[in-house]
Parts: structure tokens; C-alpha cells; sequence
């Protein structure tokens, strides 16, 4: 088990590497992997589960003790990468699916990743938690909400049909792991140390699906999405530090929020544009996954030579 629990460590901090290598075999050799795509939904279920296994109930006080902290931050999560996607869609006279893909990681949740890159760039990671959590239990409404407001204009769009589709792939994995974390705990806290290997085989799968899936199409407009990527997850991040800076957070705080804001649930992107849009919509997700998790640790390491205001940050808790 140690040995295992050593791999999951290994394999968590060279997430992107792997990423990034199996999507280039995907491109290169997509039949040997066309084969998962069905399997996209039970994979991002499978995600969400082992998110469910890690939530605490300290993850939710931490809403009640600092509430305005985690309004900003929600809000600022469920409006910038949204605005952003719809300004980037119009401004660039993106085709209709692509429009739709970019809108579509624009609306989602934050991504657990941005809990361990807030970690990494001495971040307030309490904070970033409970904006996850938050943002992740408002998203079967807040996601299809926004995607109906923002994406109806290119494609048609049943914003109750994601509903169930995000509380079937999301909600409730989630909720079994937090019922399975409370009634096996000791069990589950032999399980949690495997965690990272399990997340990042899924997430891995998942995108060497969709780059599979739309070889041909990555071919000729890839370029053009992962500039379009680069740019909605760069000033992302960018916006969400303003944000923080705008509303007189201290440095700790800023960091959870520039992470929180620039990062998605991007899993998720590729699972509701599978089983609503088209393939192609799910192509600017599955790069957002690539991308992100190159920048994600960049991002930390700058944000790192930032001196926190507060020595006591709790940027200087585990994870």
C-alpha cells in the first residue's frame, strides 16, 4: 500500500506531464483510444467521488466563519470566466461549436487542482476549499444558467437536461463520497493516499478521448482553440488576482482567488458537451485540461516569490 500511496504522490505532481503525453499519443494513435469515449461520464463520476472522500465538515464551517471571502469568490468565479468566454467567442467570430465549447468550461465550477496549486504558491487554501465546494454545489443550476444565457445564440441549449446531467455526474458521486468518508473513515483514509493516482488516470482517459475523438478537427482548428484557451485561462487568472486586489484582500487570499477564478472543472466541460453539443464542443475543455495544468504550476511558482501580508496564512496548511 505504501508503495502505491508513493506511485499516486509521484504520478499527482507530474499530472501535466502525463496529460500532455497521452493526448499527443491520442493525436498520433487515436483508434487505440477512441474506445473510452463512452466511458467519459462514469470517469468524471468516479473524480467527483474521490473529491466527495476529502470534503470535511471544516471545508464548509470555513463558509460560515469568512462568508463575504467566499461570496467574492464564487461570484467572481460564475462571472469572469463567463464574460470572458462570451468576449472571446464574439471578438474572435469563433465557429458555433467551438463558441459553445469555450462558453461551456467558461460556466463550470472550479477544478480540485486549484486547491493544490493554491497550496503550492502559498495561497490561502481554506479559503480556496470552500470556494470549490461552493461552486461546485451551485453548479447544477448556476452552470446551465449560464450556458443557456450565454451559448443559446450559436446552438440550442436545454439548461434541464444539463441540470440532471451535472447532478448525476457531480452531485450525487459526491454525495456518496461524503456519506462513505463518515460511515467507513478509517477505510476511507487508507483509500485518500491512492486518490491522486485514480484522478489523474481519469482526467488522462478523458482527454486522450476527446483528442482521439476529433483528431481530424484538432488538425486544422486546434491552433486556433488553444489560443483561445491560453488566453481565457491567462486572464483568468489575471482578473481573478485584480478581484482580490479590488475588494482589499490580502496577498494569501488573492492567490486563492486568481487560482480559483483561472481554473476549471474543465472534466466536466468535456462530459456535459459529449452529452448535449457535439465532439467538437469538447475539444476546448479537453485543452483547457492540458493547459491548465501547465499553468497551474507556473502560476504557483510566481505566485510563491509573492510575500503573504499574514506569516500565519493558511497557505501553511497540507492538503
Amino acid at each position: 500500500m505504501q508503495a502505491i500511496a508513493r506511485l499516486s504522490q509521484f504520478v499527482g505532481k507530474t499530472f501535466a506531464l502525463w496529460v500532455l503525453v497521452f493526448a499527443v499519443l491520442a493525436f498520433y494513435a487515436p483508434a487505440q483510444f477512441k474506445w473510452i469515449g463512452p466511458y467519459i461520464v462514469p470517469l468524471l463520476g468516479i473524480i467527483m467521488f474521490g473529491m466527495g472522500l476529502t470534503l470535511s465538515k471544516d471545508d464548509f464551517k470555513e463558509v460560515a466563519k469568512r462568508p463575504l471571502d467566499v461570496a467574492i469568490g464564487v461570484l467572481g468565479q460564475f462571472i469572469i470566466m463567463p464574460a470572458l468566454a462570451w468576449v472571446l467567442s464574439k471578438a474572435l467570430n469563433l465557429p458555433p461549436e467551438v463558441a459553445v465549447g469555450v462558453i461551456l468550461v467558461g460556466c463550470c465550477p472550479g477544478g480540485t487542482a486549484s486547491n493544490v496549486m493554491t497550496f503550492l504558491a502559498r495561497g490561502d487554501v481554506a479559503l480556496s476549499v470552500a470556494i470549490t465546494s461552493v461552486t461546485t454545489l451551485l453548479a447544477p443550476v448556476v452552470t446551465p444558467a449560464l450556458i443557456y444565457l450565454l451559448a443559446s445564440q450559436w446552438l440550442e441549449v436545454s439548461a434541464s437536461a444539463m441540470f440532471w446531467s451535472i447532478v448525476q455526474v457531480v452531485v450525487l458521486p459526491i454525495a456518496l463520497g461524503v456519506v462513505a468518508q463518515s460511515l467507513l473513515r478509517d477505510k476511507v483514509k487508507a483509500a485518500v493516499s491512492v486518490l491522486p493516482l485514480v484522478s489523474v488516470a481519469a482526467i488522462v482517459a478523458i482527454v486522450a478521448a476527446v483528442v482521439a475523438g476529433n483528431q481530424a478537427r484538432i488538425a486544422t482548428s486546434g491552433l486556433m482553440i488553444f489560443a483561445v484557451v491560453v488566453l481565457h485561462n491567462g486572464l483568468g487568472l489575471l482578473l481573478g488576482y485584480w478581484l482580490g486586489k479590488l475588494t482589499g484582500m490580502e496577498v494569501s487570499k488573492r492567490k486563492a482567488l486568481s487560482i480559483e477564478v483561472g481554473m476549471q472543472n474543465s472534466g466536466l466541460g468535456v462530459a456535459l458537451a459529449t452529452a448535449h453539443f457535439s465532439p467538437l464542443a469538447a475539444v476546448p475543455s479537453a485543452i483547457f485540461s492540458v493547459w491548465h495544468n501547465i499553468s497551474g504550476p507556473l502560476v504557483a511558482t510566481l505566485f510563491q516569490r509573492f510575500r503573504n501580508e499574514d506569516a500565519a496564512s493558511a497557505s501553511s496548511k497540507p492538503v
